[in-house]
């Protein structure tokens, strides 16, 4: 079983509020369908709240009101179903490529009753672009997925121009940003912010880089398509 801990408890009500037991009921979906899965490690059970929720909570303050937010590479559905849960203001899609996963979300969607305001897209992020109805996106997040180039390079083509891509990073997140900034502004991003989130209510808070969507590149691929086509 997921069970609060005493400690956290202040803090999940001051991030969940009155869906503090829809969030109770999806840490029990992670702690036990999710680690029947493969989603979730068993060891991971009792961090479920600390690791997990509250970890990917904090991040709505980052997030405006009303705004639509696309998660790249959701696994077990974090941060997406927890912001879904958290935000109730937000309109969420979970973009995740590998069927039993996308099935465990399906679910999960149905049992919590957030079918009005999630939908799960199986796919790649470079897929979820040939998606009209997920676009323009005000605020795309990834969590664990990739290193920050390639993470702009999946995740920027879904933001609209001024959205932004959230990625929430770990102790290296400085280091990402020293390493990948050029690569960052090549494919239209500005530069990249490194934001604490939860300070006052998390220990320790969690590490973000946000990157926003400054110019729309146009890949090389579809240059070359459009100039062939001019020439023929």
């Amino acid at each position: 079983m997921a069970v609060l801990p005493p400690e956290l408890a202040e803090a999940a009500r001051h991030l969940f509020g009155d869906r503090l037991d829809l969030a109770a009921a999806y840490a029990e979906l992670l702690a036990t369908d999710g680690v029947v899965r493969g989603l979730i490690g068993p060891r991971e059970t009792p961090r479920i709240w600390d690791r997990h929720l509250l970890n990917c909570a904090v991040v709505g303050e980052l997030i405006p009101q009303g705004a639509t937010v696309v998660d790249v590479g959701s696994g077990a559905g974090l941060p997406g179903l927890v912001l879904a849960i958290a935000r109730p203001d937000l309109t969420v899609t979970l973009v995740e490529p590998l069927a039993r996963r996308t099935v465990f979300l399906d679910e999960a969607v149905e049992s919590l009753g957030l079918t009005a305001s999630v939908r799960v897209f199986r796919g790649r992020a470079d897929e979820a672009v040939a998606e009209p109805e997920l676009l323009p996106s005000d605020v795309v997040t990834a969590r664990a997925v990739a290193p920050l180039d390639r993470l702009a390079g999946w995740c920027l083509p879904l933001a609209a121009p001024g959205g932004r891509l959230i990625a929430l990073k770990g102790a290296s997140a400085a280091d990402e940003i020293a390493e990948h900034a050029r690569a960052v502004h090549r494919l239209g991003g500005g530069e990249p912010v490194l934001r604490r989130c939860g300070e006052d209510v998390i220990t320790p808070p969690t590490t973000v880089v946000e990157v926003v969507r400054e110019r729309v590149i146009v890949p090389a691929a579809k240059r070359t398509s459009k100039n062939s086509r001019r020439r023929m």
